[in-house]
């Protein structure tokens, strides 16, 4: 299953819970090899456009909903498993209502045909923590 787009019943569940609650949004990204044309990005790759993304969302969403990333890396090897990412970044938003707000934001949802443009595959998953902060 290939999805790059948010898929409304999960948000649906995902808004029935603590709305003020911290949550981290783990993203999983697979770049095309080259973004699909028609939304400002022709004639780059999926990385690039992905930057291009990753600069709006950062600039303009970011501070505004407070979605802060934590960590990003290269994926390297499914060990369990036979999905194969390029990227992994661990968002972290101070409050589930405010993920929420955002992907209802017509500013998110202007810039939300970039990031799909840009990935072959893409998981979001949210979570909460659930150990003990040491």
């Amino acid at each position: 299953m290939e999805t790059v787009n948010a898929d409304r019943e999960a948000l649906a569940a995902m808004a029935g819970g603590d709305p003020d609650e911290p949550v981290v949004m783990l993203n999983l990204l697979r770049y095309r090899e080259r973004a699909e044309a028609g939304y400002g990005v022709d004639g780059l790759s999926g990385r690039e456009a992905y930057g291009i993304y990753g600069q709006r969302f950062a600039k303009e969403m970011g501070p505004k909903y407070g979605g802060e990333p934590i960590w990003m890396g290269r994926a390297h090897h499914s060990i369990i498993g036979s999905e194969e990412w390029d990227i992994v970044i661990l968002v972290r938003y101070p409050a589930r209502r405010l993920f929420l707000a955002m992907v209802n934001d017509p500013e998110y949802q202007a810039i939300a045909p970039i990031r799909a443009a840009a990935l072959a595959d893409s998981r979001l998953i949210e979570m909460s923590q659930l150990l003990p902060k040491a």
